[in-house]
């Protein structure tokens, strides 16, 4: 086996390894990591690990991690200008708390494209017209579960480094799956079951309204409790404000714990 670090051979099997050692120290259950094993996701994982936890000096970290809607139907509405703000806004909220220097953030679309891997909110990119198109699908449960193993890997990654590592992750969308191909809400919900077993991860969700969706049922079928679910309007100021309310909570969870009884709205 090569032990160049480039070789994407190797990288994939790194993930598989971060993935393995989860599975032994029991916070990937035998369910989840066949999940995460049914189609090789690894080099889809390594992509969103980034920075280097050997160039961390934090005693404990925490991860931020977003996913924002790009499918067509969002720019249909008229709300890529509102999800691209609201992303913005998370950044210059945390970058204002006093955890800043403690968080990584990572942001990857909907649709696979990761804008930056883990990062210090410092290297973080900012969602602008360049870069963020809203006109492709909805593979909500295929793309829900890249982003949650990259979350499994990368604490596991911070674990194994002896740095205790809390996480807060938000998916955003305005409307149910629609193009996925090896997942299921089911399998999101094994993720999302051994993320909250832990009792210092976060996995909240965003449905924007499009005027059908029972976003609720779709969030609590993929395992996401209630109080970790928004629901705002398909309106440029509902949206930013259900960014903001994500926000505050990110925040707080970075100062005061996981554990926080939901979004405060």
């Amino acid at each position: 086996m090569s032990n160049d670090p480039s070789d994407p051979f190797n990288k994939k099997l790194s993930v598989k390894k971060l993935l393995d050692d989860a599975h032994t120290a029991g916070t990937l259950s035998t369910v989840a990591k066949a999940t995460l094993e049914v189609v090789d996701l690894g080099a889809q994982i390594q992509a969103g690990l980034g920075v280097n936890v050997d160039d961390v000096a934090a005693s404990e970290v925490v991860l931020v991690s977003m996913m924002p809607d790009d499918s067509g139907s969002i720019s249909a509405a008229g709300n890529t200008t509102a999800v691209r703000d609201g992303h913005n806004l998370v950044l210059d909220a945390l970058a204002k708390s006093k955890q800043a220097g403690d968080m990584f953030v990572h942001t990857r679309y909907l649709n696979g494209h990761v804008l930056y891997p883990y990062t210090p909110l410092g290297g973080a990119v900012r969602m602008t017209q360049a870069n963020y198109q809203a006109d492709k699908g909805t593979p909500l449960y295929d793309q829900t579960v890249v982003l949650l193993g990259t979350v499994i890997a990368k604490s596991q990654e911070f674990a194994q480094a002896g740095v205790p590592v809390r996480t807060v992750t938000l998916l955003i969308t305005d409307g149910g799956d629609c193009g996925s191909t090896r997942s299921s809400a089911k399998d999101v919900k094994a993720l999302v079951h051994d993320l909250l077993a832990q009792e210092c991860h976060v996995v909240a969700a965003m449905g924007i309204s499009d005027g059908t969706t029972d976003f609720k049922k779709v969030f609590r079928d993929m395992g996401i409790p209630d109080r970790w679910i928004l629901t705002p309007g398909n309106s440029a100021v509902e949206i930013r404000r259900a960014f903001q309310v994500f926000s505050q909570s990110a925040a707080a969870i970075g100062g005061a714990g996981a554990q926080l009884g939901g979004f405060a709205n």
